[in-house]
């Protein structure tokens, strides 16, 4: 016990001379998991995997799936129980404050994927356009109302 105090203090002191404090503890520019709440499980199952053509990760189990994308996860899990673990009530009404984005690599790659959807019967929320910024962009929503944006940037380097 008196061991570890001393290390501690050999820590602590370190810190202090050094100039260091929680207050220089930085998060890495990074994401590693985005995670929809949603209301049933096997119908965003069928979304992603039967309109967007998606595999699921090994990782996935009953209660959660994982999509691996490049350089994060998707998940699908129940949204009541993630709400419950975030201690935060489950309604969520009306737009979410937040879109998903897919950058295609042309104008015709969204235009060829807005028609594929359209013939698996996914909603389009917004047809095609050329957007105000340079683009070409278009909405589509998941079976709970999350956006996507499905868009080409000529401006977005995709590797």
């Amino acid at each position: 016990m008196k061991k570890a105090s001393l290390i501690l203090g050999l820590i602590l002191s370190n810190l202090l001379i050094f100039g260091q404090t929680n207050k220089d503890i930085k998060m890495e520019q990074r994401l590693t998991i985005i995670t929809l709440g949603v209301n049933d499980l096997k119908t965003s199952i069928d979304f992603y995997e039967n309109k967007f053509g998606w595999k699921r990760s090994e990782m996935s189990n009953d209660d959660i799936v994982f999509y691996q994308l490049n350089g994060l996860y998707l998940s699908l899990y129940s949204k009541n129980e993630l709400a419950k673990d975030a201690t935060v009530d489950s309604l969520g009404n009306g737009f979410k404050g937040f879109t998903i984005a897919y950058n295609a690599r042309s104008e015709k790659e969204v235009d060829d994927l807005i028609n594929a959807f359209k013939e698996k019967g996914v909603e389009i929320v917004k047809e095609p356009h050329k957007a105000f910024w340079g683009g070409y962009s278009s909405y589509i929503s998941d079976p709970d109302g999350n956006l996507w944006e499905i868009a080409f940037n000529p401006y977005l380097k995709i590797d």
